[in-house]
């Protein structure tokens, strides 16, 4: 679980800054920053899920210790 928060925050904020950076570089304005954002973001919830998918697989979560 601690390895989800860890990716994820850093998949988020590179998404995010990423599309801010872009839309920063070439002047395209406020509106396209966001959607570079949003769109940025959501191909980073791809990558999670596929993380999360993964992660499940080779240690599945029981609550047993």
């Amino acid at each position: 679980m601690s390895i989800m928060i860890l990716v994820g925050a850093e998949v988020f904020g590179v998404a995010i800054a990423a599309g801010w950076a872009i839309a920063g570089l070439f002047e395209l304005g406020d509106y396209v920053g966001y959607a570079l954002m949003v769109l940025f973001s959501l191909f980073a919830l791809y990558i999670l899920v596929n993380l999360w998918r993964r992660c499940v697989a080779v240690e599945p979560l029981t609550g047993r210790a």
